[in-house]
Parts: C-alpha cells; structure tokens; sequence
C-alpha cells in the first residue's frame, strides 16, 4: 500500500529534536515522498518554539528536492475548554495544526475530562488533526472522541512514535483498537504520522501500518495514500497538487 506524506514532524526549532529543516525535506524526499510536513512544538513545550517562529513561513519554498512543503504547527491543548497555544491571528497563517495533549501542558486528568478537552479542542476551526489520542495515561471515552471528530471534520492520528518500542505512552495498540473500531463505524478517516524528532525517522510508519493491517482497517479511510484524500482537510493542497 503506498503511503506518500507525513505530517507530523519535528525539528530542531522544536527544543528536543534534532535535525534542521532541510534534512528534514531532504530525508523525505529519499523516502519517495510526495508530502512532507512540519509540525514543530508551539510555545507552551517547554524549551521549544517562540511563537514569532511560526508567523514567518512565506520565506520557505513550496517544493523543495521534488517534496511539496507544508508548514503546521503541533499546539498544546491547554485545559478543559480545549485552548490551545497559538492565536487565532497565528493560526491562520499555518497550512495545517495538529492538536495534542502533552503531560508538560495538560495533567492527565479523567476520562470524561481529557474527552472534554479533545472535543473542544475539536471545535476549533483552525485545528486539522487531532494528535496521538492513543496513551492511557489520558483515558478517553473513544465513541464521543469518534462522533466528535465525525462532526466536526476532523482527522484521526495514529502515531507510529507511540506505538514503537520504549515509547513514553502507554498502552497505545490496545487503544487504538478501540479508537479505531468507532472510526470504521463512523467512517472517520484517519492519517498516520511518524512524530519524526531525527531525519532518519521521517516517513517511518511501520508500527501503524502493521496495527492497521491487524484491525483490518479499510485503505479508504486512510489519507496517507493520496493526496486528493487530504484535500478537503488543507485547502492550499489544491493549489500544490492542481493535477490531482
């Protein structure tokens, strides 16, 4: 199955990442990419991102080494209400933001409280995907995460990082098992991404595609493999890939 993009990526302006840019876009385009993205940490990561990092993107090339270049955010969910890390100002000059809970940022709480947060954080317009709904660290109610992303257009992670050996979140395979039932029923489509920190793990989305492949999930919900599938999510990707 092919599998052209990765969205969630780090670099060293990110604070605990370790390759630049360049070798970034550079290690896509070994890997036969046709999307990259970068998705670097906003202010509230301790030790990342300044928010002037991210309003000045028009300086980057669109396609750099034959890769189409996309510039994002990863945004911190900060409490309940869903608030996340950048402005509204900020926000509108990204081509795509993921939103993640991180333990820096947000206490692990209860279940129907990191619910909360997800779902409103899901009502921001400016968020694309939500970002490793997978640790058991922050339980989660997985039908009301699923009818909330349904509704609100929003795609599902699965993050190839959790589920690697020696990852810091626990307990993502089981469940993802269960995230990814309701999204079949609801026919919520999802995008794998790698949580890239090195070159050398752009693109590297064994682990997903294995426990994609063992839950059976159906390829056409799954946006990694065409680009035409992202469209509607990111609406300068028609303006990158017009052909398509």
């Amino acid at each position: 199955m092919k599998d052209i993009m990765d969205l969630h990526t780090h670099t060293i302006a990110s604070g605990h990442a370790y390759s630049t840019l360049s070798e970034m876009i550079q290690a896509a385009a070994g890997q036969g990419l046709a999307l990259y993205g970068c998705a670097d940490h906003a202010p509230k990561m301790p030790g990342g991102t300044h928010s002037f990092y991210f309003i000045n993107f028009k300086v980057i090339p669109r396609v750099r080494s034959g890769v189409r270049v996309l510039m994002g955010a990863e945004l911190n969910i900060m409490d309940c209400d869903g608030t996340v890390d950048l402005p509204p100002a900020t926000l509108a000059k990204l081509d795509y933001t993921i939103a993640s809970l991180h333990v820096p940022c947000f206490s692990p709480k209860s279940a129907e409280e990191n619910t909360r947060a997800y779902i409103n954080a899901m009502k921001n317009p400016r968020v694309t995907i939500i970002g490793h709904p997978d640790d058991s660290r922050y339980p989660i109610d997985c039908e009301a995460f699923a009818r909330a992303a349904k509704a609100s257009g929003k795609l599902v992670e699965v993050n190839n990082t959790s589920l690697a050996p020696g990852s810091s979140r626990t307990g993502a395979a089981e469940n993802y098992a269960v995230l990814l039932k309701y999204c079949r029923e609801y026919k919520i489509p999802i995008i794998i991404g790698s949580d890239a920190h090195f070159e050398t793990d752009v693109a590297n989305h064994r682990y997903a595609w294995e426990l994609l492949e063992r839950e059976q999930f159906p390829e056409e919900l799954i946006v990694n493999t065409s680009v035409d599938k992202l469209k509607p999510y990111i609406p300068v990707l028609s303006e990158l890939f017009p052909e398509e």
